[in-house]
């Protein structure tokens, strides 16, 4: 029997053995099985034989029957695609018969990708290897890639004769398979090797960067491989040109776009905030033309502590107004987060002042001065310098013309110049000064000897007493005019019916006093001129009162009552719409909008076993600064 049969071919005549599976006649079939082919001792196939023409034939004689007995593997193989064949149906085994399978599969491989039209011959099982396709084999296959790459001729050329072609273009079609398989074997030995070295790159960078990992783990991170940090250097600083190139008004777009700057500066001045916001959405020359201040500045005038006063003026103008205006909302809905600045050991009423980036603060008899951080929320520990002179604690002091002027609990006025040594100090009072203030080279004194007192700044003229007032009660607040004419006292209420009352600064004459039905005991702790003609007031009625010398000095304007009746200690304002006040008990900061009679927000800064009263406190539009007894406090509304 003529046994030179591949890929389903008999003697050159197709259909002989149908399928490719190397099936016998029965009569072989029958006597292979009789012989106990399946149970008895496996004999060794002899090599398949290639003649001229392509065909692979068994060798003559016993081995061609050795050949024929085919039995099932003993174990299935991976294939290049890591499928598993079954067993005796396809699948390659490993044995006496694995070579005739793995013809087989080379075969239909073959037939499977010229179908596909690709036209490359692979190795792997049931027709689906990715060997000629390019990619990387897994190691469990390499073995079989080989094999079936032998195998792929012979498949190839019989599948070119069943379909009636030429050995010479099935000949062509597996050479541009060969060449397929040779390329992903090469792509695939490449990326390991690549794989390799960059192994070793890293692992070389490590063992060199160990020294400098001190100044960061960010650039480490970035700088493993060769050219990174370049290439982010060279990306950061052409987006950072973009960003300084102006932005070009678009050329297509609504009609709206196209018209003068000047009108839509005029449109967009009616917008609110949030359709500001979306319009600065649309495109970057949009974004950056709505980040004009001239749009944000109404705003801006009905926001809370947006740097502008009643009457307009921009007290923060190099920050942009946009920015202030976001700010402005955190303080609108008390968003902040809460920190601590400075601690001291023992209880103490300390007084503070703020100036640029500087931060004045009274500790005993001592005046420190230090400077913020750039965040605004942390100072720096080591103190820009330290102002003594007094006695006794400090009780109140102010900041002008680059000038500290103290008041102490020993009786008498300290002058310190900020940036030298220059201190002077006299005896202004029999008791305790509680408050001064200065403005136009003018100091003006109240103590609790019930009197207060005016005293010239000029350096030839120290100490000398220009008028002497008798308040006929004890001084607790004191503030000037902004016109210089006159200046405003507040007493304790217990010798007079009115504890804010107005005297000429010139003469020394009361000019007026200021409400008539305040309870006995109702003194004044804080007062301050908003302008020449309206001013603000807070002490023990847990009243913070407005008041308007244009239209009554008989009634206050506006009052806002403090919710848990404590006294009010202290106060400031934005100049605008908002009003911060500082309780007796537990540190509690209000903050009120001056266009509602309730509490905006309160923020209790200590505990119980820790309650204190706010000193003092100050503003400015990003923080918020409170002076209490073993601490100052701040409240960061820019990172809240």
């Amino acid at each position: 029997m003529n046994a030179r049969c591949v890929s389903g071919t008999h003697s050159g005549r197709p259909g002989a053995w149908e399928g490719g599976a190397l099936r016998p006649p029965p009569a072989l079939r029958s006597r292979s099985t009789a012989s106990g082919v399946r149970g008895g001792p496996r004999l060794r196939p002899a090599p398949p034989h290639v003649t001229r023409s392509g065909m692979v034939s068994p060798p003559p004689g016993a081995a061609a029957r050795a050949w024929l007995r085919v039995g099932p593997a003993p174990r299935p193989l991976m294939g290049s695609q890591g499928g598993v064949g079954p067993p005796g149906n396809g699948g390659p085994g490993e044995g006496e018969s694995g070579e005739t399978r793995k013809l087989q599969e080379e075969g239909r491989a073959a037939r499977g990708k010229r179908r596909k039209g690709k036209g490359k011959a692979g190795a792997g099982q049931g027709g689906k290897g990715n060997g000629a396709e390019g990619k990387p084999e897994p190691p469990q296959a390499k073995e079989e890639t080989g094999m079936g790459a032998e195998a792929g001729p012979s498949a190839g050329l019989g599948k070119a004769r069943e379909r009636g072609g030429s050995v010479e273009e099935g000949a062509r079609r597996l050479v541009r398979g060969d060449e397929g398989s040779a390329g992903a074997r090469k792509e695939a030995k490449g990326r390991g090797e690549g794989k390799k070295e960059e192994w070793r790159v890293r692992t070389g960078r490590r063992e060199s960067a160990r020294p400098a990992r001190a100044q960061g783990r960010g650039g480490q991170a970035w700088g493993r491989l060769a050219g990174t940090r370049a290439a982010m250097a060279t990306a950061a600083e052409e987006e950072a040109a973009a960003a300084r190139e102006p932005a070009c008004r678009p050329a297509a777009g609504p009609a709206l776009l196209r018209l003068p700057e000047e009108l839509l500066l005029l449109i967009f001045s009616y917008l609110d905030m949030q359709a500001l916001g979306r319009l600065a959405q649309v495109c970057r020359w949009l974004r950056r033309f709505t980040s004009c201040d001239l749009l944000w500045r109404r705003i801006a005038r009905a926001s809370l502590n947006s740097g502008f006063t009643r009457l307009g003026t921009d007290l923060m103008a190099s920050v942009p107004v946009k920015e202030r205006v976001k700010i402005s909302q955190n303080w609108r809905l008390g968003r902040c987060r809460e920190g601590i600045l400075l601690k001291w050991r023992c209880s103490q009423m300390p007084w503070m002042q703020l100036e640029g980036d500087s931060l004045y603060i009274s500790q005993a008899n001592f005046i420190l001065a230090y400077q913020f951080r750039p965040d605004g929320a942390s100072l720096n520990r080591r103190p820009l310098g330290v102002f003594a002179g007094h006695d006794e604690d400090v009780c109140h002091f102010v900041l002008a013309n680059s000038h500290i002027i103290s008041a102490g609990g020993d009786g008498k006025i300290g002058i310190h110049k900020i940036h030298s040594t220059f201190t002077v100090k006299y005896s202004a009072h029999v008791q305790e000064v509680n408050c001064v203030d200065c403005k136009g080279g003018i100091i003006v004194s109240g103590s609790r000897d019930r009197t207060a007192k005016v005293w010239p700044l000029a350096s030839g003229r120290l100490g000398q007493c220009l008028h002497t007032i008798q308040t006929e009660d004890r001084v607790w607040s004191i503030a000037i005019s902004p016109l210089l004419s006159s200046f405003v006292t507040g007493t304790a209420c217990c010798g007079h019916f009115s504890p804010l009352r107005i005297w000429d600064l010139n003469s020394g004459q009361l000019m007026t006093h200021l409400g008539s039905d305040f309870p006995p005991g109702a003194g004044v702790l804080d007062v301050m001129y908003e302008s020449p003609s309206t001013l603000l007031s807070c002490g023990y009625d847990t009243y913070v009162r407005y008041w308007d010398l244009r239209a009554s000095a008989r009634k206050c304007v506006m009052e806002w009552e403090e919710p848990h009746d404590s006294t009010l200690y202290c106060l400031q304002t934005d100049g605008n719409h908002l009003l911060a006040t500082g309780s007796s008990y537990y540190g509690v900061v209000r903050l009120w909008d001056r266009r509602q009679r309730a509490c905006l927000h309160a923020f209790p800064l200590t505990s119980t076993p820790l309650s204190s009263p706010v000193y003092c406190l100050r503003f400015t539009t990003r923080h918020l600064y409170a002076a209490l007894s073993y601490n100052l406090r701040v409240l960061d509304f820019q990172n809240p």
